[in-house]
Formats: structure tokens, C-alpha cells, sequence
């Protein structure tokens, strides 16, 4: 069944995601499904090297729960013991990704929209994005190891336990963002990186982004071995042959993802 609230457009080995909920892309447990199922299905394609997770409504990236929703939903009966395990399959799914998911952030990225933005590999914020939790004012938890993930644990609890929000600047001063850029050259940046990575061997790519993610909360030494898994892997491909081959003749390489 096709998505709801999601567009995707494919061009030149990359796939864009495009969040069309207006006013601000606020989230449900339909707009959870549609994550999920769109990033378990987009990356599938060997075709596809690296995603573009941005927001088609001007306002805002994510602005987080639908608070209206939440208070008029019929809980299912029987009532589910895991309720919102459908919110973590969708970030999930994002995490996972096969391919590099690069966050374009337009506006507010607040509370799950943060979680979005938190759960990609690379993310390029408009000087109009802010980030923030605010869900401690609203009468809900979350998001805080999401935010933790970007700027590291005491910040985090500084804005989780006030849920302010902070500007793109800021943010990219915390190192939680990779860069900020003016509004109007968002998507030129980011597809400027985009376009970088597409650049790349696919299996490379892919292999390197389940390392990463494998390796992430490991111990240094015990990532690096992992790392060197995924190496003596990646040297089965033709792809890493033609690389090596490329470099030794100075020449730019020809892959053909095998």
C-alpha cells in the first residue's frame, strides 16, 4: 500500500524521503508505520547508495507527537503490553538502513522529530532548524537518549530536564549536527554530500554503514577487530579491486557493485 504522508524520488543512485504531513509533519502511530515500511523497502533497491530524509512542509522537519491524536486514538483491544514499539521499528528502521541516511532539517526537529534526525548518519540543518525535547512540559518522556547520542550526556540532561529548545547554530556549536547552511542552500548541501557517497562502490558503502552501526557501542578494541572483519570482506568484491587499481593508475574508478 502506498504511503500516505511519504513521497520518494529516486535520481542518480539516491533515494529522497520526503515527510509531507502539513502543518508540521507531527507524528502518529500511521506516520510510524509509513517510516518503517518505507526505509525497510527503500534501500532494498542495490540501485539506491545513500537516502535523503527531509521534510516537503515548510514549517518544520518534525515537530514531534500529535498531541490532538494522541488524546483521541482508540487503544486497540486487546491492549498491547509493547504500545509503542511501533514508534522504535520506525527509528529502527531508519538506524538500519542499509545505505547512509542523510538528515535535511528544515525547521524544528522536536521531540520524535529529533529521534528522526538522531537516528541518521549525517545531519545538515537549515539556520531556521532548532532541536529540542520538550516532552517533559507536555506530560511525556523520551528522546533523551536520542539527544544524548548528539550532544553527549550532560547537555542532554541540561535541555531534557528544562525542554528548551536550541537553534542549528548551537547545536552544530555541541557537535551534534554535522553542518548548518543558509535555508535557501539546504538542499544543494545536502545533496552535494549525496552525491559524494553515491560516488562510492555500493557494497563498500553498505558494509561500512553496518560496521559502523555494529561497532558503535563496542569496546575500541573489539570495534577495531570487527572493523578488520569487514575489511577482509569488502576485499572479496571487484569493487575493492578496481579502488586499489584506480588509485595505483590515478585514474577514477569504475565500479560495478560487485
Amino acid at each position: 500500500m502506498a504511503a500516505e504522508f511519504f513521497k520518494i524520488d529516486r535520481r542518480d543512485h539516491i533515494a529522497t524521503v520526503s515527510f509531507d504531513r502539513p502543518p508540521v509533519n507531527a507524528l502518529t502511530d500511521q506516520v510510524f508505520a509509513e517510516i518503517r515500511d518505507t526505509f525497510r523497502s527503500v534501500a532494498q533497491d542495490w540501485d539506491t547508495r545513500v537516502v535523503i530524509f527531509g521534510s516537503a512542509v515548510d514549517r518544520a522537519f518534525c515537530a514531534g507527537a500529535d498531541l490532538k491524536a494522541r488524546g483521541t486514538e482508540v487503544p486497540p483491544t486487546p491492549l498491547p503490553t509493547d504500545a509503542r514499539k511501533i514508534a522504535r521499528d520506525a527509528m529502527w528502521a531508519v538506524l538500519d538502513c542499509p545505505v547512509p541516511v542523510i538528515a535535511a532539517v528544515n525547521g524544528p526537529a522536536l521531540g520524535g522529530g529529533l529521534c528522526f534526525a538522531a537516528v541518521c548518519d549525517i545531519i545538515v540543518a537549515s539556520e531556521r532548524a532548532s532541536f529540542g525535547c520538550p516532552e517533559i512540559g507536555v506530560g511525556l518522556l523520551g528522546a533523551g537518549s536520542h539527544l544524548k547520542r548528539m550532544v553527549g550526556p550532560y547537555r542532554m540532561r541540561e535541555l531534557y530536564f528544562t525542554g528548551r529548545a536550541v537553534s542549528a547554530a548551537e547545536m552544530y556549536e555541541m557537535g551534534g549536527i554535522s553542518r548548518v547552511v543558509s535555508h535557501d542552500k539546504l538542499d544543494e548541501a545536502v545533496r552535494e554530500i549525496a552525491t559524494e557517497i553515491a560516488a562510492k562502490s555500493p557494497p563498500a558503502v553498505r558494509l561500512a554503514k553496518e560496521s559502523l552501526n555494529r561497532t558503535e557501542e563496542m569496546p575500541f578494541k573489539d570495534a577495531y577487530r570487527t572493523e578488520q572483519d569487514y575489511t577482509a570482506r569488502l576485499g572479496q568484491y571487484e569493487d575493492s579491486r578496481e579502488a586499489m587499481a584506480a588509485f595505483r593508475e590515478k585514474r577514477r574508478p569504475d565500479f560495478s557493485g560487485r
